[in-house]
């Protein structure tokens, strides 16, 4: 039911507005005769306080406001994948080719486009009795994606008709026959974006999400269905760790959110998706891909709605069963619209001015990842994935924000500047990163990749931690005064760090490494530590070690095409037993 009011007070996104008794909290509304939309987020009495998330200049008092009567929702259906929305998911391309580049205050554009017709197979038959969540049929709605039509979760009955051929997304592709009566089904369904998506039920996180990245999949992995951040300053690789992981990330669909950054940013990913090959079905990466881009110079309050926005599109997928990456780039940048909101509001402040519920708010959104058993009567498993950038000013993540953050997820990676100045990439600090999932992976990577995987993994980091104290040492009194064993350590840590950790992100084959590779690149290096650490106590002498010309080739093993690793691994094995060899019958001699 609608209801009519008027302006009364405008605050910049924030209006007030008297005479909406009859709303209710977090409808959308239609403001002005311009029709801004926005939303409800408080009601005191007929008086409303509501969100806009568009421009609000030149508003006065006294122009209508009009309750749509129902809360925020996203359009659900084929037409999702490969598109670009703005937060409140108008679709950006469609609004383009219709009235320009300027985004025009109060355009009404739908979501999802209702001509197009797509080619719906029926999965279920006539006379089949089906519950919320089951799959009426498919839509191929990409080359890589069978988009599944599924029963609303709050419907159930028998099928009486169901149909098969080219069909809108509003057109009856069902009717179902309920306790109730009669219900039509179409390919579209809306959801309220603040409502998570109903499930079966939640599974332990215990596979990990590969994404092709050394430093995370090897030290610091994320679970499929976990929830990672990655704090940093500016310029320390947010952005271009969050492309990388949304390039690579072993997930059938990718969300991401550019949720207040720079356009520049949203720019390189339209540019690069298009173009890029998914390692996994051959196609273009955008064939698997939503876009929601929401940036620093569209309307502070619409951050909130794309973080929403993104999520719920993001559960839909996971319903149909698949793995889905959602990507939030930055988090920071939507609690800031929270700040401005509140303080709008002027609702008592918390630390640093923000609100004293953000906390809660980030919850609410992290929350909604998860490995789920689907609702329907097939029992398919799902995943939701959730990584959040965060931009803590200065890099400095005593901040609220970074804070609150930290408290909710379970991965940190934590980017490093300093690493960034260098040319690290990624530029994730192995001695402040760690990550809550790795006893519950550990039986899979023991079972899946290598018996030997959890103790390489322990022995790197025991290793790296070591070289940052020997580092203290070397400060002070130089690098001759360090034992044979000590140096061997810190050769050893640099190998690790420069020819395992660092990768290449524009080069072909670096860009990406497998699970196998990494595995074998692992043991090439421990090997080295283990013979020479081993030769040393027979003699040898420590610059005829760290000047083995077979470290090269342990070096480069990053760059050895897939196909030829276990060629490369032998070689290289051989030829470094044969030089270590060599080292110590020299010395002893």
């Amino acid at each position: 039911m609608s209801s009519m009011g008027s302006i009364l007070k405008v605050s910049g996104p924030l209006v007030v507005a008297e005479g909406m008794r009859d709303a209710n909290l977090f409808d959308v509304v239609r403001v002005s005769r311009q029709r801004l939309i926005g939303e409800i987020i408080e009601m005191h009495g007929d008086r409303a306080s509501i969100q806009v998330y568009e421009e609000t200049s030149g508003l006065k008092t006294g122009e209508p406001v009009e309750s749509v009567g129902i809360p925020l929702s996203v359009e659900l259906g084929p037409g999702l994948i490969g598109g670009i929305f703005d937060g409140i998911q108008r679709p950006l391309a469609v609004i383009m080719e219709r009235i320009g580049n300027n985004l025009s205050r109060g355009v009404e554009v739908p979501s999802l486009d209702r001509e197009k017709l797509w080619h719906f197979v029926p999965v279920a038959r006539t006379g089949d009795s089906v519950m919320g969540g089951d799959i009426l049929g498919t839509v191929q709605e990409s080359p890589v994606v069978s988009h599944k039509i599924l029963v609303p979760p709050d419907k159930s009955g028998t099928i009486s008709q169901i149909a098969e051929g080219d069909y809108s997304i509003e057109d009856v592709i069902a009717v179902l026959v309920t306790s109730s009566g009669t219900a039509n089904l179409t390919m579209l369904q809306k959801w309220p974006v603040r409502i998570g998506r109903p499930y079966a039920k939640k599974l332990p996180p215990d596979m990990p999400l590969i994404t092709g990245q050394r430093v995370v999949d090897c030290l610091f992995p994320i679970a499929k269905g976990g929830v990672a951040a990655i704090p940093g300053p500016f310029g320390s690789g947010k952005t271009v760790t969050q492309h990388q992981l949304a390039k690579w990330a072993q997930a059938d669909i990718i969300v991401y959110i550019g949720c207040g950054e720079r356009g520049n940013e949203m720019t390189d990913v339209l540019n690069e998706f298009p173009e890029l090959i998914d390692p996994y079905t051959g196609q273009s990466l955008m064939n698997r891909t939503v876009l929601i881009a929401n940036t620093s110079d569209m309307p502070v309050a619409a951050r909130e709605a794309s973080i929403y926005t993104g999520i719920t599109i993001a559960e839909y997928f996971r319903d149909m069963g698949y793995a889905v990456a959602i990507m939030a780039d930055s988090t920071s940048r939507w609690a800031e619209a929270l700040r401005e909101m509140s303080g709008r509001l002027e609702e008592m402040p918390g630390e640093e001015g923000y609100p004293a519920y953000l906390g809660s708010r980030l919850a609410q959104f992290y929350e909604r990842a998860g490995r789920v058993i689907s609702l329907g009567s097939d029992g398919r498993e799902g995943t939701l994935s959730a990584i959040g950038a965060v931009s803590p000013p200065g890099g400095d993540i005593s901040e609220p924000v970074s804070q609150a953050t930290l408290r909710i997820v379970k991965v940190f990676w934590g980017l490093d500047a300093q690493l960034a100045y260098k040319r690290h990439f990624p530029a994730i600090n192995w001695l402040t990163s760690y990550s809550l999932y790795v006893d519950t992976l550990q039986e899979w990577y023991t079972g899946n990749i290598s018996p030997e995987w959890n103790t390489n993994r322990t022995r790197f980091l025991h290793l790296l931690q070591e070289e940052a104290e020997l580092e203290e040492i070397v400060k002070l009194v130089g690098m001759d005064a360090l034992s044979p064993s000590d140096r061997l350590k810190m050769e050893v840590a640099r190998s690790i760090r420069e020819d395992f950790l660092h990768q290449v992100a524009f080069h072909e084959v670096d860009t990406h490494s497998t699970l196998k590779k990494q595995d074998l690149l692992m043991k090439l290096i421990l090997l080295y530590y283990d013979a020479s650490s081993d030769a040393l106590t027979h003699g040898a002498d420590i610059e005829s070690i760290v000047s083995l010309e077979v470290r090269e080739k342990i070096g480069r093993f990053k760059y050895t095409p897939e196909t030829d690793i276990d060629d490369e691994y032998a070689q290289i094995e051989a030829r470094l037993m044969h030089e270590i060899e060599q080292a110590q019958k020299k010395e002893v001699f």
